[in-house]
């Protein structure tokens, strides 16, 4: 009999310590679900793989591992916007490097990377975000509500972003592109 409690106790203690995980480690173990946007990534590798689409390969391995070294930092990608962020970047980074290599003379380069830019541009353009003239209604809608709270009648950048992307914000949570936004509150308090 005193056999069985001790080993009930040993039990348990070795479940909670299987349960516990490091504080470092912790990010790790977030068991959240991928953005879909990665899933379809992750499936395209497989088939790029199975047909040896070379150039597809390069660049959906480069992406899936920028995401899982992001998922190693303070600010891991989680979000579809996220990734198309990045897709943007890197498009914006290869079509500098055709660029350059172009001006180089070195012509099979300059193909290799315009290949690279239409395959993030059929990612990037598979992401749905709200259209930019949407994304204007709603501005002007905000700048105005805010220009009438205000005394003076004027609009702060800070303030307006903050009414829109903020917590419970307007746009908040919806698919928009952070740069985008950001521009057209500065196009719209120009010109108002």
């Amino acid at each position: 009999m005193a056999f069985s409690i001790r080993a009930t106790g040993l039990a348990s203690r070795n479940l909670s310590r299987l349960r516990y995980i490091c504080p470092q480690c912790r990010g790790y173990a977030d068991v959240s679900a991928p953005p879909p946007l990665l899933i379809k990534l992750r499936k395209d590798l497989k088939t790029a793989m199975q047909n040896k689409d070379t150039n597809r390969l390069n660049v959906l391995r480069s992406l899936i591992a920028d995401v899982t070294n992001a998922a190693k930092t303070s600010s891991p990608i989680k979000t579809d916007m996220q990734i198309l962020s990045l897709l943007r970047k890197r498009q914006a980074a290869a079509k500098q490097a055709s660029e350059e290599f172009k001006a180089a003379g070195r012509q099979d380069l300059v193909e290799k990377e315009q290949g690279q830019v239409g395959v993030l541009e059929e990612y990037a353009g598979s992401v749905e975000t709200i259209s930019a003239d949407d994304i204007r209604e709603v501005v002007i809608r905000v700048v105005n509500d805010s220009k009438e709270q205000r005394p003076d009648g004027q609009a702060n950048i800070g303030e307006v972003l903050k009414k829109l992307l903020g917590a419970g914000g307007s746009l908040d949570g919806k698919p928009v592109d952070r740069k985008e936004v950001s521009r057209i509150v500065k196009e719209v308090l120009t010109m108002s």
